[in-house]
């Protein structure tokens, strides 16, 4: 099966939900919070740079618990018309 290209918003919204984690990271390392969420450590630093911008919803779900995040607080600030920063 041959997948479609992502379009430009899909990339973008890619490129939110990344920055998003990577402020909820903050000081933290990278390889602690990917070995929270049960993913590895490589997943996560290619979703937060954007290059997966379409990850599994069960590896979002994993990544909000590990950073304390809501998943209506990140489909909310992915969203198009929300290019506002996160509250914190």
């Amino acid at each position: 099966m041959v997948r479609p290209p992502l379009t430009e918003d899909e990339r973008a919204r890619g490129e939110r939900l990344g920055s998003l984690l990577r402020r909820a990271r903050g000081e933290r390392p990278l390889t602690e919070i990917a070995a929270c969420a049960g993913i590895p450590a490589e997943t996560l630093r290619k979703i937060e740079s954007g290059r997966v911008p379409t990850p599994a919803f069960f590896t979002v779900a994993a990544l909000a618990a590990a950073l304390d995040l809501s998943l209506d607080v990140i489909a909310g600030l992915c969203e198009p018309s929300r290019l506002q920063p996160a509250p914190f």
